[in-house]
């Protein structure tokens, strides 16, 4: 954390704060709002998870390439702008009686958009930032962030929805886009400018998706990833379908209740260099995603009595893989990238990773209609053992230090 000490540093460090509580609370309330405001259907659940994530496959790659051509820090202040006005257009929408589902697939649309842009540009931004010698450092503080807004998030995002009801809960995420566009705006720090020939776009996309498919660790990874997030979007649909309507509970305390994925997540912000240490960058990828899968055939078994302990413990087993996961997957691409090809890896690494949470998400709500959110959850829960493959299966399996790029160019 001494990199707090760092004006510029704070200052995203700042933005990332608003931004990850915000969004803690669009988790919740955005579909909530569909289920209990506009009484959607299993399908609509799901196509509105779909919606939510179409953009990485439909502008990630492109989204990479334009960020490499464009201010980093600009790309992000705009994006949160951009889905902050759009976020403020549902609870307008709803006081004026005017809302719809068709609404909120758009305003998830134009989410995705800017999140695949800001992303794109975050990512490749904290290099240049803080460098490389400090990328695990800095990743483990941002992801510290958004492990504690995970803890935080969804019991406060639970509550508001519960008083002020879902539509209205979602000013607070707009207001957090809003601050997260402030505090990116006093960075000081000014970026290099790229000297490299602005070629074709088509052509700038190809690099990157080369280096990563042509790097046999990348595409392992991107092939864990991808796996994983298709599973996990496919169950989210019909856990959120179990707690709000067939268990009955109250906002609150579904916001309770995903706040124990939040305190699993600090917990492994706090042992992932441990782990890292004792066990190996390598073997510490496929374990934080390999372990904690079993577990969520746990959730097919909650009922609204003490087996909602049997959520608890998915959710915080599941945090803490994934923040320990992404730590050492995020640190690892970053480092092996050379800097002009970061933005372009980032997001063809978003297109592969999250291009299969549409999906997901269609199946997940097609496949609570069809056969019940309980075998559903059985579904998601066989695949979700199967991500940890890739990895396993690689050079990756023993390496106890991932190999780091001694270039600075393509």
């Amino acid at each position: 954390m001494s990199l707090l000490k760092d004006h510029d540093f704070r200052g995203l460090f700042l933005a990332d704060s608003a931004s990850q509580a915000g969004t803690q609370i669009l988790v919740l309330a955005l579909p909530l709002v569909a289920v209990s405001a506009l009484h959607a259907s299993e399908f609509e659940v799901g196509a509105l998870a779909a919606c939510q994530t179409l953009a990485f496959v439909v502008i990630g790659l492109p989204a990479g390439a334009i960020v490499d051509r464009l201010s980093k820090r600009a790309v992000m202040v705009v994006s949160d702008w951009a889905r902050a006005l759009a976020l403020a257009s549902v609870p307008v929408a709803w006081w004026l009686d005017g809302l719809t589902i068709h609404q909120l697939y758009a305003v998830a649309l134009v989410l995705g958009v800017f999140t695949v842009f800001f992303d794109a540009a975050y990512q490749s931004y904290l290099p240049h930032l803080v460098g490389r010698e400090r990328l695990v450092e800095g990743n483990s503080a941002l992801e510290g962030v958004r492990t504690v807004a995970q803890l935080g998030g969804p019991g406060a995002g639970g509550y508001l929805i519960q008083f002020l009801t879902a539509p209205f809960a979602l000013v607070v995420t707009v207001a957090g886009f809003a601050w997260s566009a402030l505090c990116l705006a006093t960075i000081r720090k000014p970026e290099a400018r790229q000297e490299r020939r602005r070629g074709h776009l088509g052509r700038e996309i190809g690099e990157g998706v080369r280096f990563v498919l042509g790097h046999r660790l990348l595409r392992r990874v991107a092939g864990c990833a991808a796996t994983a997030n298709l599973f996990a979007t496919m169950a989210h649909p019909p856990i959120l379908l179990l707690l709000a309507r067939d268990l009955a509970l109250a906002p609150g305390t579904i916001g309770l209740l995903m706040a124990a994925g939040g305190l699993g997540g600090v917990t492994g912000a706090l042992v992932n260099r441990r782990i890292a240490a004792r066990f190996g960058q390598g073997p510490t990828i496929w374990l934080a995603i390999g372990l904690p899968a079993p577990l969520m055939f746990l959730v097919p078994w909650v009922e609204a009595d003490w087996r909602l302990g049997l959520f608890v413990v998915f959710e915080f087993c599941f945090g803490a893989g994934a923040v320990v996961f992404n730590v050492t997957q995020l640190s690892f691409r970053q480092a092996i990238t050379p800097e002009p090809l970061l933005g372009r890896m980032n997001a063809t690494i978003r297109f592969l990773v999250w291009g299969t949470m549409p999906l997901g998400g269609l199946l997940g709500g097609a496949l609570s209609e069809a056969i019940g959110v309980r075998n559903t959850l059985l579904v998601a829960a066989c695949g979700a053992c199967l991500a940890f493959l890739w990895v396993v299966t690689s050079p990756m399996r023993s390496m106890r230090e991932l190999p780091v790029s001694s270039h600075t160019r393509p």
